[in-house]
């Protein structure tokens, strides 16, 4: 007897990475994760430097779906203000939480931002 997957708590996100690709990843929405969390679990290039506190500006993307999010935080605004790559529709993925709502969402990574060495 093979078990069945509960996807009562699951959402689909996609996410376009660097390349031009589209993924389609699924994820609870009963775990606390926020969107920099999903695409890390699903192996994305986002470096999450700062672990996730809008502290860095390493899983800037790009909402391009029609979804309404919560409004930006003081802690992300302050960062997106300091970051390269913004547009209008810039977010930190991990200040968007996986919830039902978001379910749908399309979103783009931005670019990587090049420090000198």
């Amino acid at each position: 007897m093979s078990e069945e997957i509960d996807k009562t708590n699951c959402i689909q996100v996609f996410v376009q990475d660097r390349q031009g690709k589209e993924h389609i990843l699924e994820g609870p929405t009963d775990l606390g994760l926020n969107l920099m969390d999903l695409c890390k679990i699903h192996e994305l290039p986002m470096a999450g430097t700062c672990g996730g506190v809008a502290l860095c500006a390493s899983c800037q993307c790009y909402v391009v779906s029609g979804h309404v999010l919560p409004p930006k935080g003081v802690e992300e605004e302050n960062m997106l203000s300091e970051a390269f790559h913004v547009r209008q529709e810039s977010r930190l993925a991990c200040q968007i939480r996986l919830n039902s709502q978001i379910h749908g969402l399309r979103v783009i990574m931005a670019p990587e931002e090049e420090y000198g060495e």
